[in-house]
C-alpha cells in the first residue's frame, strides 16, 4: 500500500484497494441493480475514484505519502449514481483508510435531508455480511460506529453548528447547492488540520441561484479543473453543458478527444447529453431523458428545470429582468477594489442616483460617466451583516471587508457619513445632477445641498419614472457598445442578478411600463434603483423630465 519512490504521484495499491472495497463489500441498494455487487463504472472508476484515493504526495510534515487531494468536487446531472458513490466513500473512510479513532461527517441542508444522506449508507451497512458484523447502528443518533478503531459516521444539518466533533477524518456534503451558506462548510474545513490525510468530498448538481455558496463552490471548482495549479489540493469533475460557443470552445481545449464532449450548446441534442449525465446508458435511461426532453420543449416552463437538472447548467428564472451573461459582459476591465476605477473617472463628467434606505438597511450611491464607466458606493450599519451573509451565502461581509460596501458602527446607519462621502464625490468628479427617491430623501437632499452645490431631482420608482431607464438599461446591455461598463462590481452584481419588473395587470394600451419590484424582503436591489436614476439623470437633458418624454418616444 505504500509508495517506496519519493516523489511519486500515483499509488496503485492505494486506488485498488478502494476499488475492491466498492466492488467486493458493496451493493446496489434501489432500482434495477438492487443486492446486485456495486461494480464501479469506468468513468465512476478511472475518472473518480482512482484519482482521489490513488494520487499521492510525499508530507515532509508527516515524513510519509499522503494523499494529494483534501477536497474533491463532482458537478454532475441528476441521477448519475451519487448517492452510491458518495456512500461507498463515507464507508470507506470510516473503516478502510487505516484511521483510528476517525470522525466521518455527512454534511446536510436541515434535518430532513440529513436522512437522505444517512440511509443510503445505512442500507449498503445492512446489505454487506462484512461491514453488518463490523459496524453499530446507532438509531437515535443517526450514526455507524466502528469499536474496533473507535471510529463513527454520523450526519449533521447546517443547523447543528455547535454540536460539530472537532477533527474530522473525512466529510461528505451532498448538494453543496442546497447550502444556506459557507457556515457549516467553514467550522468543518477549519477544524480537520490535525489529521494526517482528512478528505472533503462534495457532490452537487448545478445552482440557480448566480448569488450563493453553491453557486461559488461550483465556480471555484470549474476554475480548478481548468488550470489544476490554481489548487494542487482539490480535485474537480465538473460535468456542465456548454450555454455558449466561448465554452463549448473551452472544454474541448481542456479536453482534447475526449469521447463525451458535446457537439453543440443544445441542451436538447441527444449527442450531448452524456457529458453532463455520464451514467446515460449504464443506470440512467436515456428513454426517460428522452421524455423529460420532450415535455421541456412542449412545456417552457420545464426548460429551466431541465437545463439545470438533466444538462446540469446555471439558469435563470425568467423573472428577472437581467441575463447576468449581459451584465458580466459589460464589466469592461474587472475592479479588484472601488478605488482601482478613480484614475479612470477623475475629473469626469456624470450623473448621480441616491436611494436612501432606512435606519437598519443599505443605502445606495450611483454615479453614471460620460465615458460609460459606473461606480457606486454602498453604506449599512454593522448591525444587518449577519442577514445580508444569509442572503449572499457569506459573501456580504467578504464583499464589505473589501471595500465594496461601507459599514458604519452600531445598529443604525451614520447619514453624516453619507453626506461627507456624497461631498467628497463632488469636489472629484463634475456631477452634473443627482436624482433621489423622494419618498425617503427628502432630508437628504437638505443635507446635501447645505455642503455641496449639487442640484437635486426628486424622482421615484413608478411605472412612469422607471420604465423608461429601465428599457434603456435593457438596451445598453444588449448592445454592449461600450457605453456602459460596471468593473464587476461583486455587490452590484448580486443586485442585478435579485432585478425583478413589475407590469401593471391591466395593461389595455399593450406598451408594459415597468418598474423595479421592491416587494421581496430578501432581496436587495439599491444599487440598481440607483443606476437607473443615473441613466435617467445622463438622459435627461437637463430638465427634470426624462429625455424618452421630451422625445416623445414609445416604450415598447
Amino acid at each position: 500500500m505504500t509508495c517506496t519512490k519519493k516523489g511519486a504521484h500515483y499509488c496503485e495499491p492505494r486506488a485498488d484497494r478502494t476499488v475492491a472495497f466498492y466492488c467486493e463489500l458493496l451493493v446496489h441498494t434501489k432500482g434495477a441493480h438492487a443486492r446486485k455487487r456495486f461494480g464501479l463504472a469506468g468513468w465512476q472508476e478511472h475518472e473518480i475514484v482512482r484519482p482521489i484515493f490513488g494520487e499521492v504526495v510525499y508530507s515532509t510534515e508527516w515524513g510519509c505519502y499522503v494523499r494529494r487531494y483534501r477536497i474533491a468536487t463532482i458537478v454532475l446531472g441528476r441521477k448519475n449514481g451519487k448517492s452510491g458513490l458518495l456512500s461507498g466513500a463515507a464507508l470507506y473512510l470510516l473503516v478502510g483508510d487505516d484511521e483510528e479513532s476517525a470522525e466521518v461527517y455527512g454534511a446536510a441542508k436541515d434535518t430532513k435531508q440529513a436522512g437522505k444522506v444517512f440511509e443510503p449508507a445505512l442500507r449498503m451497512v445492512q446489505l454487506s455480511p462484512t461491514l453488518n458484523r463490523r459496524l453499530k447502528h446507532l438509531k437515535n443518533n443517526r450514526r455507524l460506529v466502528d469499536e474496533r478503531t473507535a471510529s463513527y459516521y454520523e450526519v449533521i444539518p447546517a443547523d447543528a453548528q455547535g454540536e460539530l466533533g472537532h477533527n474530522p477524518h473525512g466529510v461528505i456534503l451532498d448538494e453543496v447547492l442546497s447550502q444556506p451558506d459557507d457556515s457549516l462548510w467553514n467550522a468543518l474545513r477549519t477544524a480537520a488540520g490535525a489529521r494526517l490525510q482528512p478528505l472533503f468530498l462534495c457532490i452537487t448538481t448545478e445552482t440557480n441561484q448566480p448569488i450563493s455558496f453553491g453557486a461559488s463552490f461550483i465556480d471555484e471548482a470549474d476554475r480548478v479543473m481548468e488550470d489544476p495549479s490554481r489548487a494542487p489540493h482539490q480535485f474537480a469533475y465538473v460535468r456542465k453543458l456548454p450555454r455558449s460557443d466561448d465554452e463549448l470552445e473551452r472544454l474541448h481545449r481542456i479536453f482534447p478527444g475526449h469521447p463525451d464532449l458535446p457537439v453543440t450548446t443544445d441542451a436538447y441534442d441527444e449527442r450531448n447529453w452524456k457529458w453532463a449525465n455520464p451514467a446515460l446508458d449504464d443506470f440512467l435511461s436515456r428513454e426517460a431523458l428522452r421524455q423529460e426532453a420532450l415535455e421541456a420543449k412542449n412545456d417552457k416552463t420545464k426548460d429551466n428545470a431541465f437545463r439545470q437538472f438533466r444538462a446540469n447548467q446555471r439558469v435563470q428564472t425568467t423573472s428577472r429582468y437581467i441575463s447576468l451573461d449581459l451584465w458580466d459582459a459589460c464589466t469592461g476591465e474587472v475592479a479588484p477594489s472601488p478605488e482601482w476605477m478613480l484614475p479612470r473617472i477623475e475629473g469626469r463628467r456624470c450623473w448621480g442616483g441616491l436611494d436612501l434606505s432606512s435606519k437598519l438597511d443599505l443605502t445606495s450611491w450611483c454615479l453614471h460617466f460620460d465615458n460609460g464607466w459606473t461606480w457606486w458606493r454602498h453604506w449599512a450599519p454593522e448591525s444587518v451583516v449577519p442577514l445580508l451573509d444569509e442572503h449572499t451565502g457569506g459573501q456580504f461581509s467578504q464583499w464589505a471587508a473589501a471595500g465594496w460596501v461601507t459599514l458604519t458602527d452600531g445598529d443604525v446607519i451614520d447619514y453624516d457619513r453619507i453626506y461627507d462621502d456624497v461631498a467628497e464625490d463632488n469636489d472629484r468628479f463634475r456631477i452634473v445632477d443627482v436624482t433621489y427617491d423622494k419618498w425617503s430623501g427628502e432630508p437628504a437632499r437638505q443635507a446635501i445641498e447645505k455642503r455641496t452645490n449639487l442640484v437635486m431631482f426628486e424622482s421615484n420608482t413608478t411605472y412612469e419614472r422607471m420604465t423608461s431607464p429601465m428599457r434603456e438599461l435593457a438596451r445598453l446591455l444588449k448592445a454592449g457598445d461600450g457605453d456602459f461598463f460596471h468593473g464587476g462590481n461583486p455587490l452590484v452584481r448580486w443586485m442585478a442578478d435579485s432585478l425583478q419588473a413589475k407590469s401593471p395587470a391591466d395593461d389595455p394600451d399593450r406598451v408594459r411600463p415597468v418598474k423595479p419590484d421592491r416587494d421581496r424582503q430578501a432581496a436587495r436591489i439599491d444599487g440598481m434603483v440607483t443606476l437607473l436614476y443615473g441613466i435617467d439623470g445622463r438622459h435627461r437633458g437637463g430638465t427634470a423630465e426624462s429625455i424618452y418624454e421630451t422625445r416623445g418616444l414609445t416604450v415598447l
